[in-house]
């Protein structure tokens, strides 16, 4: 019989929750979720309050990267029904096309 190591069991772990999803950050813990497929790019946008976080799923090569900022835009306003408020947007990188979250205006 084959048995794995804690370490091989740790690493197997970690490669079967890789594939569980978009999970958001914290503050967004308890959020509605929304998934949607732009231009071919899926996102999953998560709205808590008046605030709300997209994340694109998938990799994307960096040629191909220059249309998802609109599109994260796109994405909220189409799932939460308001517009990201101008000049909120805030990623964890700058220019990082993975994740940003921004204030909404639902006025």
């Amino acid at each position: 019989m084959f048995r794995l190591g804690p370490f091989m069991r740790g690493i197997l772990l970690l490669i079967s929750l890789c594939g569980c999803g978009a999970s958001p950050a914290p503050q967004f813990f308890g959020a509605e979720r929304h998934e949607i497929r732009l231009e071919g790019i899926d996102f999953a946008v998560f709205r808590k309050g008046n605030r709300a976080e997209v994340v694109r799923l998938g990799y994307l090569g960096r040629s191909e990267r220059d249309p998802v900022p609109r599109l994260m835009e796109q994405a909220i306003a189409l799932t939460t029904g308001c517009k990201p408020a101008p000049g909120s947007k805030e990623t964890g990188v700058p220019g990082d096309t993975g994740e940003a979250r921004f204030t909404l205006d639902c006025g």
